[in-house]
């Protein structure tokens, strides 16, 4: 359930490339406990509008980036193990490196097990499928651990049944959500609220709890 304190606030927000305005006049509060989902047409923004709340609270922020951003030659260990690189030591940081805890091995391995990739521990990053990578990616924010999960297009590369556990996953172990998704039903089954973003702009806000998907269906068909 939300709350009433705001985990994220974002008023009047704007961005541009290149001079060209890509967000403009986003006025954005997502209370604590909220499950968001932005959706949206590609180019819509949703990219940069994720951007700037991962910007905006980064300590309080675990992020799935839409790119699986992996370090394809370390193993898959050694890519969730990053998800809390800044909170341990340099010499642990490099020690785990050559020779990891087997608290950071059971640890991580638990985190694995939960997005049904714990036979792939020890493989290379860049030998998995861009389906598995994935998982990894969210993997690694589920071991992060901090309170605010943000995922950029998180579970793209996978089937809606896939999808949808791994999205139960991500609800299970974070306080708040807010997640680009371009699959309608998946939204509405794993949010409680959807935000649509046309041309930069949010051009609807509303609970999921009744939503009907055909008031999506011209901001998502070409997503």
């Amino acid at each position: 359930m939300s709350g009433d304190r705001a985990a994220i606030v974002l008023e009047n927000a704007a961005a541009a490339y290149d001079g060209r305005p890509v967000l403009s006049g986003v006025d954005l509060t997502v209370r604590t406990g909220e499950r968001v989902a932005l959706m949206g047409r590609s180019g819509a923004g949703k990219s940069t509008l994720i951007g700037l709340i991962h910007g905006q609270a980064p300590d309080r922020v675990a992020l799935v980036p839409q790119a699986a951003a992996l370090v394809r030659p370390l193993s898959v260990f050694h890519n969730v193990y990053m998800g809390r690189l800044d909170r341990r030591s340099t010499l642990h940081n490099l020690r785990t490196l050559v020779r990891p805890a087997r608290a950071d091995i059971a640890a991580v391995e638990a985190v694995l097990d939960r997005v049904g990739l714990a036979d792939r521990l020890w493989a290379k990053a860049g030998a998995l499928s861009g389906g598995q990578q994935q998982r990894v990616s969210v993997a690694r924010a589920l071991y992060n651990g901090r309170p605010i999960l943000v995922g950029d297009e998180p579970v793209s590369a996978l089937d809606r049944q896939q999808g949808g556990r791994i999205l139960a996953e991500m609800a299970r172990s974070h306080e708040t959500l807010i997640l680009a998704l371009h699959d309608v039903a998946l939204a509405l089954a794993h949010t409680d609220r959807v935000v649509v973003l046309e041309a930069g702009r949010i051009v609807l806000d509303a609970p999921t709890l009744g939503l009907d998907p055909a008031r999506l269906s011209p901001f998502y068909a070409a997503a």
